[in-house]
């Protein structure tokens, strides 16, 4: 039999995480212009069409491809390719039908969904972003079969075709109607009809791709034993066991969405009705704040891939009875995400005032102060993700679902006294998501300690990096300053004058990392051979 054309784990993620990459890039290139262009009102109405849509997108495919990737990854670990197939098939239907459902409701509800969410001026937003749902569902499909075959380049690929388009249409179309002085609402959506573009796109490129793979993947089985004893479960069993899976893992997803567009409504509720803010300020700190959420996100973003290839990396593993190795997967993860997610973490905290103001030029001491609170969120959220991930691929589905019940509920309490503080306002959301995600982290983290088969050294994962982490938040703290100086800078430096001293700091900051890095060990060689040319960078850096 011919070998599949798979990679391991982080080779699928290292894939990933370089599509991420040129995604954000990208997505920078789409949503500065686009905040500078419409303004804190425009971004507001984007802000809110746009978490709308992650909800029913949540609704219509969340835990679905983490589940489809699941199987059939369980199912290819013991050559039944008979089984492949249909479990692919079985869950097309299934994304087709959920994405059908919640497009039709955007297309005949779109003022009654935006009057929902506190600003019924995302009404044309909503509107335009309508098709881009049952596109994604569709490509979730492709995706999770994919992915299950430990093959990231379709998923990689299309996700840079599909912000790239979006990117590209989003942005001519909102300098068109910004020519025209067409109203924020109306910018808004041209702006936001570029996420349906780019989503019929990908998902076009990735149906191609995903059959060819099929056709492959036929042709390797052919004539052999695998294929001819191979009896596939009936499309009923196959339905429930992927009900099974994938809707505690769903839950858990729209509990987490669900959390994020009622903290959206109670932002305007709260700044309205309990501080006694006007419509037009609360409008204008919610705008700040949305500002900061693609910083944010940005740690999350570079995690992701990394989830994505551990579960069915691990339910491989797991499926084989081969829980050392299962073991090492995970504490590979966890170390390699916080060596990842911290330093970024710490650098948006550290530095928000520079990185607002080189970003956003005009930018206000609130959306820094916003910035710092949710850096050092950011990690949390990684750390909440990958142990889910981790939970979610041994056969831990209901756990996670658990931990965002408590820690959203708790995020919704902050929010809901804090925001009506006037002396915390706006303030109340970020320190909600922070305490939020400290205690699911918390909580996941004791769930893997007590609940997997073998237990992970914690102790190998944190300890390392945290104390690298604080002496490059340390450097970058200092450095800045020192480097507004060293060029001259005036008291109140030019836009070109932090960015210039923010690189400086940067530089720095990585190069000090990067060598304390090496010093603890807090890679291990081990880690290394996992990624690409992982071997010959550790025989370089004299990693062993």
């Amino acid at each position: 039999m011919a070998a599949s054309k798979n990679q391991n784990y982080l080779h699928g993620a290292a894939i990933l995480t370089i599509a991420v990459v040129i995604t954000k890039i990208l997505g920078a290139i789409y949503k500065i212009p686009l905040a500078n262009i419409m303004g804190p009102e425009g971004y507001a109405h984007f802000s809110v069409a746009y978490n709308l849509y992650m909800v029913l997108l949540t609704l219509s495919t969340a835990g679905l491809p983490i589940a489809l990737a699941k199987m059939v990854s369980v199912a290819n670990s013991l050559d039944r390719p008979n089984q492949v197939r249909r479990i692919f098939n079985v869950a097309t239907w299934v994304f087709i039908v959920l994405g059908a459902i919640w497009t039709v409701v955007m297309f005949i509800y779109p003022t009654e969904l935006a009057v929902f969410m506190g600003d019924v001026e995302a009404s044309q937003s909503v509107l335009a972003m309508a098709p881009a749902v049952i596109l994604v569902c569709v490509m979730s499909a492709f995706r999770g079969y994919t992915q299950g075959l430990s093959d990231m380049r379709p998923t990689s690929v299309s996700q840079v075709i599909e912000v790239a388009v979006k990117v590209a249409f989003g942005l001519v179309v909102l300098i068109i109607l910004n020519s025209q002085g067409l109203s924020s609402p109306l910018l808004s959506a041209g702006a936001i009809s570029g996420v349906a573009a780019g989503s019929l796109v990908a998902c076009l490129y990735t149906a191609v791709v995903a059959k060819r793979r099929m056709k492959s993947e036929a042709e390797r089985y052919e004539g052999t034993e695998a294929a001819a004893n191979d009896i596939p479960d009936s499309r009923g069993t196959i339905l429930k066991n992927f009900a099974r899976i994938g809707i505690p893992i769903a839950l858990g997803s729209c509990v987490q969405s669900v959390i994020t567009l009622i903290n959206t409504k109670l932002i305007y509720e709260r700044l309205q009705n309990g501080a006694g803010f006007s419509y037009t300020d609360s409008n204008a700190m919610f705008g700040e704040y949305s500002m900061t959420l693609p910083l944010f996100n940005l740690p999350a973003a570079i995690i992701t891939p990394l989830t994505i290839s551990v579960v069915p990396a691990i339910a491989g593993f797991l499926a084989k009875k081969q829980f050392d190795e299962a073991k090492s997967v995970v504490e590979s993860s966890l170390r390699i995400a916080t060596i990842i997610a911290l330093p970024m973490a710490v650098g948006l905290s550290v530095l928000s005032v520079p990185v607002m103001h080189g970003l956003y030029g005009k930018s206000t001491e609130q959306g820094a102060s916003l910035l710092a609170i949710l850096g050092a969120a950011s990690f949390f959220v990684c750390l909440s993700l990958m142990s889910t991930a981790i939970l979610q691929a041994g056969g831990r589905e209901r756990l996670p679902m658990i931990t965002l019940l408590i820690g959203g509920s708790l995020n919704i309490a902050i929010n809901w006294y804090l925001l009506s503080r006037a002396d915390v306002n706006i303030y109340g959301a970020p320190v909600g998501t922070l305490i939020c995600y400290i205690i699911m982290s918390a909580l996941n983290l004791i769930f893997l300690m007590t609940k997997m088969p073998e237990k992970p050294s914690l102790g190998k994962v944190f300890i390392k990096p945290v104390f690298n982490c604080a002496v490059m938040g340390a450097s970058a703290r200092l450095v800045y300053p020192a480097a507004l100086k060293a060029i001259g800078a005036s008291l109140d430096p030019a836009r070109k004058e932090v960015i210039a001293a923010l690189v400086i700091a940067i530089f720095v900051a990585v190069v000090v990392y990067m060598v304390l890095t090496i010093i603890t060990k807090a890679v291990t060689i081990e880690d290394m051979r996992l990624i690409p040319k992982g071997e010959k960078v550790a025989k370089v850096l004299h990693i062993r």
